[in-house]
């Protein structure tokens, strides 16, 4: 007699024996005891939740005879009548399981809908079951929308899938749906500690927990994987024959580095890397087994253990709760942030055990040191009432001079007011500035009113004033300010209204910061050779016949020479210049019509596929940027306001 494997076995035949969704379980119990009963049906959920199973137990429910024959619809399915056998074994003529994975065509989904104008034979509802629905083509959809939404009422359909987002919103507006939940893995060791006893098979609570933790979710995966840890201990499940099964790390050297972390002891931390890499053990197991460890550790710091519920049947609480104590809960927060990150790193390093190390050993060039306390820049604005002279308004070594200050004619600087009004939102803002305090002045009288001000600095070296100059009766600057000889400077310590001095510096051009760097078409030297490579290139794109790492190599390089049998590249960089990825590239060429060989040479590259897309894409920003800064509004905002243009805030159409 063949083997059942578990995960058949034990599938769940009616609702009470489903584990782990009980949201689904009482709507739809609830909807057949009512016999409010939807005629479309969406499961949606990972793999090895129960999807499959629902449909299944909702086609014996709405077509269950009763042990006696004369039973009706019912949230609980008799299970011995000839339709919950003849579903249970998959050879019941009104329940279709359609898998739209390989069947995913229109004619597929048509063929299926032909049987919809034929009443049932044996049950008493012909029930459609279309499995990872989401694989069906548009046409497919298309083609039963009208059937989904107006069946006749002997027909249901029940559809599930794994990637609800890629069903259409015309079938999910159909449909009533319920998500399946991944199951906890507290709930997958119940449910195994009752197979293994129907199936006497001894096993451990450690390795009941391993099981639970590495089916991520999935009732189908956990049993799997317990049919593999049967036949790897030959009939017994055990901690260490599970471990060396899934490859996980023993939480031993977890502990352990977690300790010597929080003690900052790099030399174990080390010493305990290596051991990993004598052992075999898995790196990525190591960094997962770590951050489900201070996932625990974090929960105990912030929440006691009365209130977080935490299971005191576990043998490793003990040492999870003294490592939360030892641990600072930052610390906690900072080294599960970089394990989670570090697995993602571990495919880029050349070695995963040093990739690993260089891991754990990042909390401890990040940890904090005792006593260290960082250092903050702070500015404080000193009080000028008490610090300088009404007189006077301090400027650094640069802006001392009068005559530095370009407050010359209107054909010299734009126009620019003495003192803002209290509207002004850029004057506004300035609390501590003695200048708030002045009078306004008459803007229609000023000369000079539309430039933007601003002040840098308050704190001049000792011994250095801006000379205060005595301003006109109405507020503005003279038109002949420099020919004028009453503005000489004065001493005008009585009158503090009637005196200011303000430094002016002229906003920067955008357009000048965003051109400081050096522009792609300085570094590219057009040649005929490249204008044709590139050409070739960006068919290769447009058709996607390269990718990864012979895209690389197209697009940077360069073609110094060709002929009717091999071309000649050029790269700077070694790591390009690999046999394969060169004999992918010819491959590709010659699909294309260039039945070449190529050689790669090592040197400075001057006209590459990747430097002319550049140039092309700085022509189009500096462009996009001159309409910009081209338009008049843009110009008088500004102009009149003040405004700048965001550095990188300009992008091409």
């Amino acid at each position: 007699m063949s083997y059942l494997v578990l995960a058949r076995k034990y599938r769940p035949r009616n609702f009470s024996e489903m584990v782990g969704q009980d949201h689904v379980v009482q709507a739809l119990s609830n909807a057949l005891t009512t016999q409010r009963l939807h005629h479309a049906y969406l499961f949606t959920g990972t793999r090895g939740v129960g999807k499959t199973t629902v449909s299944r137990i909702l086609a014996k429910s709405l077509n269950c005879q009763g042990v006696d024959g004369k039973g009706g619809i019912t949230a609980t399915p008799c299970g011995v009548c000839q339709a919950c056998t003849d579903i249970d074994s998959g050879r019941f003529v009104d329940y279709t399981e359609l898998d739209a994975a390989s069947n995913r065509g229109v004619d597929e989904v048509q063929a299926l809908l032909e049987q919809a104008v034929y009443k049932p034979v044996q049950g008493r509802f012909k029930v459609f079951m279309i499995d990872e629905v989401h694989m069906l083509t548009n046409t497919a959809f298309n083609a039963m929308l009208k059937t989904l939404e107006e069946p006749p009422e002997y027909l249901k359909f029940v559809l599930a899938t794994t990637d609800p987002q890629k069903v259409p919103v015309t079938v999910l507006s159909r449909c009533l749906q319920f998500n399946l939940r991944p199951m906890a893995p507290e709930t997958i060791r119940e449910h195994l500690v009752k197979v293994l006893q129907a199936e006497n098979v001894a096993a451990d609570v450690q390795s009941l927990r391993l099981l639970a933790r590495a089916a991520r979710g999935s009732m189908r995966d956990a049993l799997s994987l317990t049919d593999q840890a049967i036949a790897f201990g030959s009939g017994q499940i055990s901690e260490p024959t599970v471990r060396q099964m899934l490859g996980s790390v023993d939480r031993s050297y977890v502990f352990r580095l977690l300790e010597a972390l929080a003690l900052g002891d790099g030399k174990t931390v080390v010493e305990t890397s290596e051991a990993l890499r004598l052992n075999g053990l898995s790196a990525a197991s190591t960094l997962e087994e770590m951050s489900s460890v201070l996932q625990h550790m974090a929960v105990r710091q912030a929440v006691p253990l009365s209130a977080s519920g935490g299971d005191e049947s576990d043998p490793e609480a003990a040492e999870v709760a003294r490592l939360a104590e030892l641990m600072p809960a930052d610390e906690t927060q900072l080294l599960y942030s970089i394990c989670l990150h570090g697995r993602a790193e571990l495919g880029l390093a050349p070695d995963d055990y040093a990739a690993l190390t260089m891991v754990l050993l990042r909390l401890l060039a990040f940890k904090p040191q005792a006593g260290h306390v960082p250092s903050a820049e702070k500015k404080t604005l000193i009080n000028a009432t008490a610090q300088r002279p009404a007189s006077a308004v301090q400027m650094p070594a640069a802006r001392t001079e009068p005559k530095s200050l370009p407050l010359a004619t209107e054909s010299v600087l734009p126009p620019v007011a003495s003192v803002a009004p209290p509207s002004s939102p850029r004057l506004q803002a300035w609390d501590d500035d003695p200048i708030k305090n002045l009078e306004p002045v008459d803007h229609a009288k000023a000369a000079i009113d539309n430039i933007a001000l601003e002040v840098v600095s308050i704190s001049p070296p000792p011994g250095q004033q801006l000379h205060v100059l005595a301003m006109p009766t109405g507020g503005g600057l003279s038109p002949n300010f420099e020919h004028d000889k009453s503005l000489a400077p004065t001493d005008h310590t009585g009158d503090p209204t009637s005196i200011v001095a303000i430094p002016v510096r002229i906003q920067a051009d955008s357009r000048t910061e965003a051109s400081a760097g050096q522009s792609p078409l300085q570094v590219l030297q057009p040649s005929e050779e490249g204008e044709f490579w590139h050409a070739t290139v960006q068919q290769l794109l447009s058709v996607e016949a390269i990718t990864a790492l012979v895209r690389e190599l197209a697009l940077q390089s360069q073609l110094v020479a060709r002929d009717a049998d091999q071309w000649v590249l050029r790269v700077e960089r070694e790591s390009l210049n690999q046999s394969g990825t060169r004999e992918r590239l010819a491959t590709a060429l010659q699909a294309n019509g260039h039945s070449v060989s190529l050689a790669v040479e090592i040197g400075r590259v001057s006209d590459s596929p990747a430097r002319r897309n550049a140039a092309l894409a700085a022509e189009r920003q500096l462009a996009a940027e001159k309409i910009i800064f081209d338009d008049p509004f843009v110009q008088t905002m500004m102009r009149d306001f003040g405004a700048k243009i965001v550095p990188g805030s300009i992008k091409p159409g």
